[in-house]
């Protein structure tokens, strides 16, 4: 294991190559500052801290970071720091369009530039909303200097003529029930105000609240920070700490390089499996360790969740919500289940200073029918699955903790939809030719072919189907899905249909094998047919010619790598750029 030594304090910090001298331009520099009100004294030496705000109106589940902002201000300020905040590109899954995914690598891309050009000895990063928390850690691994996350927090509980509604879950439920015929749409249109009824992101276990529980776990956030309800007053506590904590951090010179060892990605995946974290978390993960120059895999998602028991009951897993997991204690209790077990790396530095196992020690569980015992687990191996075979030479991923076991093992007939527009034009067809046994199959989702990977995985079934009970059907796609969904969804297939993966030449009728068990996906045709298929197979669409999306579709690599940007792999460091006046 790495071991972390602090470095001697004071020594000449990065800021003063802005701010640190009697020259003209160190004189341009800190005059413009000045224009704010800020006194002389506030420059002289001491850890400027940036905060990197993605509130945004647009984002609703940041639109209440601007107060927590306020909250690291007064820590940086206490510590003997200079907080500067500063706004990035928001990325909010609930609103932007085609797909937030497609612009998680321009907002990692615009924190890593607004670090790199700012005289900031360190940085809070104020996320929230699903992809914020990944863009902001992958924008601050790429330049290496000391960062801590604060997450913005689940909504409260939302509640429904006396039953739980959990934000996302209960969307897709109540809008299988509408086709099903169970509620009406008076119902759903009522319940819409209960699914949102307070600042923060969702209130089921999530992305957004796997990836705050994914910063948590990896020590780049200070224990407890991932369940606090958005509008608890110890969320503004917690950020408050944050501030004081960060500027001991540029003292020391605790940078993401010290704490984003592969030690730390194993112990986050192992995480993600106890809390039946969402499958979005491979994807960003992946590109996380790319950054930081971590070699993680596909099969050391496999490998380390093969054993790991699901023990969060929370939506949409079990029938909790973020507000009960945080009353029961929250990740501590689950890191600490981990680590009594054996299963964690106890010595892990975190941003703390100590180790993920020194920070738990103590903690308890306040409640075990949310946060299980290991006897009573909702699934005992709850890590998120990779298959491969035929059909996903590079893999394609599956959460066990949300699928139906009778459908782990499955053989059936295709049903294929070649797009989503051909999805969304037939699965309400009466004559769709479908049986509960097929398997739907979506193709060009992927990071190309939406393009963006958007979620979409999730394939609502087919209303005659649903009018027959059933509630699960095997779907297989090189999408994503919400955190927030379930099912037996197998998604990231890779490689995707539009770089001419496998799954682009399936077609109607072809017979497919799951067989979760075995690890294996297989199209059953010939070797040789599917070869021919392939060789014949053309794109069916012009990629885009402009603008970001150009961008985009030229340099982002597989689900099965991270779908980062090819030329953004690796830490390139945050040296002091060169003065211009």
């Amino acid at each position: 294991m790495k071991q972390f030594t602090p470095k001697a304090w004071p020594r000449k910090l990065r800021s003063t190559e802005w701010f640190g001298g009697t020259s003209r331009d160190h004189i341009y520099h800190r005059s413009w500052m000045k224009n704010q009100g800020l006194p002389n004294d506030l420059f002289d030496g001491r850890p400027v801290i940036g905060i990197c705000n993605t509130w945004s109106q647009l984002t609703p589940c940041n639109a209440h970071l601007r107060d927590l902002a306020e909250r690291v201000k007064h820590g940086i300020y206490e510590a003997g720091g200079l907080p500067l905040e500063f706004p990035v590109f928001s990325v909010g899954e609930s609103s932007l369009r085609p797909t937030a995914m497609m612009f998680r690598n321009l907002a990692a891309m615009d924190v890593e530039e607004a670090l790199r050009g700012n005289p900031l000895d360190g940085v809070v990063l104020l996320a929230g909303c699903d992809k914020t928390t990944p863009a902001l850690i992958m924008g601050a691994a790429s330049t290496d200097i000391p960062s801590i996350v604060v997450s913005g927090g689940p909504m409260l509980n939302g509640w429904f003529r006396g039953e739980r509604v959990g934000s996302g879950t209960a969307l897709w439920q109540m809008s299988e029930d509408v086709k099903a015929g169970n509620i009406s749409t008076e119902d759903f249109l009522e319940a819409e105000q209960a699914m949102s009824r307070s600042p923060g992101s969702c209130n089921t276990m999530g992305t957004a609240s796997t990836m705050a529980s994914m910063a948590e776990a990896l020590g780049l956030a200070l224990s407890g920070n991932a369940a606090i309800p958005a509008v608890d007053s110890r969320r503004r506590v917690m950020a408050h700490l944050t501030g004081r904590r960060i500027v001991q951090m540029v003292k020391d010179d605790l940078k993401p390089s010290d704490i984003l060892t592969k030690q730390a990605f194993e112990n986050a995946i192992k995480t993600n499996g106890a809390i039946g974290g969402s499958t979005n978390a491979v994807v960003h993960l992946l590109a996380i360790a790319g950054r930081i120059g971590v070699d993680l895999s596909l099969d050391d998602w496999d490998r380390l969740g093969r054993d790991i028991p699901t023990i969060v009951n929370l939506m949409p897993s079990g029938k909790y919500l973020m507000e009960e997991f945080f009353y029961a204690g929250g990740l501590p209790v689950v890191i600490k289940m981990l680590a009594d077990s054996g299963r964690l790396h106890n010595d892990a530095i975190t941003v703390s200073g100590n180790t993920i196992g020194e920070e738990v020690k103590g903690v308890k569980n306040w409640n075990s029918d949310v946060i299980l015992p290991v006897e009573k687990a909702l699934a005992s191996s709850g890590g998120i699955c990779v298959v491969k075979g035929n059909l996903a030479p590079a893999g394609a991923v599956l959460k066990p903790s949300a699928a139906s076991p009778h459908l782990m093992q499955h053989r059936g007939r295709a049903v294929v939809f070649e797009d989503i527009d051909d999805y969304k034009a037939r699965i309400n067809d009466e004559n769709l030719d479908v049986d509960e046994h097929c398997i739907l199959v979506l193709k060009y989702c992927g990071p190309r072919g939406y393009p963006g990977m958007a979620e979409v995985g999730n394939m609502g079934l087919p209303p005659k189907i649903l009018r027959k009970g059933i509630t699960d059907m095997v779907r297989i796609s090189d999408a994503r899905m919400s955190g927030t969904a379930y099912g037996t969804v197998i998604l990231h297939t890779s490689p995707e249909a539009a770089v001419g993966g496998p799954l682009a030449v399936v077609r109607n009728g072809d017979m497919i094998e799951l067989d979760v068990a075995q690890r294996r996906i297989h199209l059953d045709i010939p070797e040789q047919e599917l070869a021919e298929r392939l060789a014949q197979w053309q794109r069916p669409v012009e990629p885009p010619r402009s603008g970001y999306a150009k961008l985009y579709y030229e340099h982002v690599q597989g689900a099965d790598t991270g779908a980062d940007f090819d030329f953004l792999r690796g830490c390139r460091g945050a040296a002091v750029p060169k003065d211009s006046h």
